[in-house]
């Protein structure tokens, strides 16, 4: 009996199954203040938990957040505090009203679409956490970031889905999160073809249509691939690492569960 050829997985399925199965995984994580106790106990005493949401979207800034909670935060973890990504809307808004009731200091950074596309969103990234530390009000003695280390003098630690174990880098998730959402809200009136209000700008195959239909505007990257290939007078060398596909990779999808 002859055999069957088999049939090619679409790159896009497998990512969306391979991000379903890591949000499985995340779930199972247990978000506490142990990284914190750790510093603490190490002699540090003003911990900021770093983190940025937006770095998979087509459009507006990425923003980030950094947040230095009291020595006392386990209430927050029985409260509910996790992962952004994890939470509903209503949820993650109550939540950012309770963190900002009770941290020592919160800040909140963008860094534009057009800085996005002049420097890369590795960068962008990188920048706008440095930013969101630099506008603390009082100065932390150490960082404690969401898998990336940035060019501050103050002491880090580079944490792996830090998100999703440390209550610190959770705060600066809703923080940063929340904001960036109202953000897309507001500027879903000024732009409304784009259905900002539901996607956030990031893209989803109704924002791919709607950028086929009347192409991007000054706030979409235009270093991303499905945004470039939208506007005929742009002329970039793009790559597949400029989010030519739906969703590439799972760190993107992640974002993009909770489009609400």
């Amino acid at each position: 009996m002859p055999a069957v050829p088999s049939q090619k997985v679409p790159a896009q399925k497998k990512s969306v199954k391979s991000a379903a199965a890591k949000q499985r995984m995340l779930k199972q994580l247990i978000c506490s203040d142990a990284p914190e106790q750790a510093l603490r106990y190490a002699g540090f005493e003003r911990i900021a938990g770093v983190d940025e949401v937006g770095r998979g979207a087509l459009f507006g800034p990425v923003v980030a957040a950094a947040v230095i909670l009291p020595q006392r935060i386990a209430h927050l973890a029985t409260s509910g505090l996790k992962d952004s990504k994890q939470m509903l809307r209503e949820d993650r808004e109550a939540m950012d009203a309770k963190i900002r009731s009770v941290a020592i200091a919160v800040s909140v950074a963008e860094v534009s679409a057009e800085i996005i596309d002049a420097i890369n969103i590795y960068q962008a990234t990188r920048l706008a956490m440095r930013l969101a530390v630099e506008g603390l009000p009082i100065d932390p003695d150490h960082l404690l970031i969401d898998a990336m280390r940035i060019d501050h003098l103050c002491a880090q630690t580079k944490l792996i889905y830090g998100d999703s174990l440390s209550l610190s880098i959770a705060a600066a998730s809703v923080v940063a999160k929340v904001h960036r959402d109202a953000l897309m809200r507001e500027l879903h009136e000024v732009h409304p073809q784009y259905g900002l209000a539901s996607h956030k700008g990031y893209a989803t195959p109704e924002h791919r249509r709607a950028l086929k239909e009347h192409g991007p505007c000054p706030l979409h990257r235009r270093t991303f691939a499905p945004v470039a290939l939208s506007d005929a007078s742009i002329h970039l060398e793009v790559t597949e690492s400029l989010f030519d596909d739906v969703i590439l990779e799972p760190s993107d999808l992640e974002e993009c569960v909770d489009w609400a």
